[in-house]
């Protein structure tokens, strides 16, 4: 197949797209255009093993600096796409450059919600998304640093985590009852919370950030001042307050865009020759029955051969569950399954307290769910299990000498 493909965004589900074309036999031209001036990188490491100084700072590469010359991609890092004229199918960057596409595939990612607060500016308020945040993040966590934490989701807590192995003095502040409720629910949440204390972390619920204060000399920070009217003194403030897909060049464009840009099984946008993959990506999802965006790495690794296949003609819905993964300290969990119908209860197996154990999401019976705790090789039989729909007794999914393989027909 010929013609020219257009990737508006440089990142790991960018990468993974001129990939999957190459792989799948396109032999047309492939542009990839990126913003940033590092070529295609993953993020899981930015709060993980390259922050932890566990990783090198080449392994969060997608490929070899080598790789897409030798696979023929015109890869333009340091360019920043400002419109897409669809009628024209150009793709237009900020200096008035168009690039022709007949396929436009938009993988532009998220970017962090900023804390609307007075101080906010100063310097030493930090946010992580980019490789060069996590270098700066990286040197600036260090022994007796007093860093406050703004936000209890997974990256606010890998960075507490981080921090505290750095030997700094680390205060996270949740504004709900616990970190992670939203996601893990009142159930398993708690164990997240009692894992940071253990470890030294000032965790502080119900906490409502008001105004970051300056320190005597003006300009950098010297504490976060809550609603309560505590002062929590600080030298570094991260603020991991959720992310906002980058979604304004598909909203000038007219496409369809609800929480994401909306796209069908087959990640085709509302224009037929433009898709979208990763964060952005609100897809209907075959099994699930709904649209589902998530701004998670296994999406932005999965979707793109999905992507690939169908600007080659072929039919190949994405149908992947939800997948994602942290390590934290002594402890390493994996999530799959989709709980936004909401649940009825959780059942787990194994040891809570011990924090070695899988979890499952149930609604009717039917498992919607699974978290696998400190416990490895299971996530292919609670896929399994998901997938099949099938009603099971509690007990038995309760227990661990029960194999998971064999309740996918209880």
């Amino acid at each position: 197949m010929s013609g020219r493909v257009v990737v508006v965004g440089a990142g790991l589900a960018g990468a993974k797209t001129v990939e999957a074309l190459r792989e799948g036999g396109f032999d047309g031209d492939v542009v990839l255009l990126g913003a940033e001036t590092d070529r295609p990188y993953e993020r899981p490491p930015l709060s993980k093993g390259y922050l932890l100084g566990n990783d090198a700072r080449d392994a969060a590469f997608v490929h070899d600096a080598g790789w897409y010359a030798a696979h023929d991609v015109d890869l333009r890092t340091g360019t920043t796409v400002t419109a897409l004229d669809l009628g024209a199918r150009d793709v237009v960057d900020e200096s008035g450059g168009r690039t022709a596409f007949d396929h436009l595939v938009l993988a532009t990612g998220s970017e962090p919600r900023r804390l609307d607060v007075p101080g906010a500016g100063l310097d030493g308020v930090v946010y992580l998304r980019t490789l060069g945040d996590s270098d700066r993040l990286r040197a600036a966590l260090t022994a007796d640093r007093r860093v406050v934490v703004v936000g209890g989701g997974w990256i606010g807590l890998e960075v507490a985590a981080a921090g505290r192995a750095a030997g700094a003095h680390v205060t996270v502040l949740v504004r709900d009852v616990l970190p992670l409720v939203g996601v893990l629910g009142p159930e398993l949440a708690a164990l997240f919370a009692d894992l940071h204390r253990e470890h030294g972390v000032d965790l502080r619920t119900r906490a409502d950030v008001v105004e970051i204060v300056a320190a005597g000399d003006g300009t950098s920070v010297g504490g976060v001042a809550l609603e309560d009217g505590t002062v929590v003194p600080a030298d570094l403030v991260v603020v991991g307050i959720g992310a906002a897909p980058r979604t304004a060049l598909a909203e000038h464009a007219r496409l369809h865009v609800e929480d994401g840009v909306v796209v069908d099984q087959h990640l085709r946008s509302s224009h037929p020759r433009v898709l979208a993959v990763g964060d952005i990506a609100r897809a209907a999802h075959p099994l699930l029955g709904t649209h589902v965006r998530v701004e998670h790495w296994a999406n932005a690794l999965n979707q793109p051969a999905t992507a690939a296949a169908t600007i080659l003609g072929r039919d190949e819905p994405y149908d992947r569950l939800p997948y994602f993964f942290t390590d934290q300290y002594d402890l390493g969990m994996e999530y799959v399954g989709h709980t936004g119908g909401g649940y009825d209860e959780v059942v787990v197996r194994g040891d809570l307290v011990a924090r070695e154990l899988v979890a499952f999401w149930r609604r009717d019976g039917r498992v919607v769910a699974g978290m696998n705790v400190n416990v490895w090789d299971v996530v292919d039989d609670v896929q399994a299990l998901i997938r099949s729909g099938a009603v099971v007794d509690r007990e038995r999914l309760a227990d661990p000498d029960v194999p998971l393989g064999s309740l996918t027909g209880a």
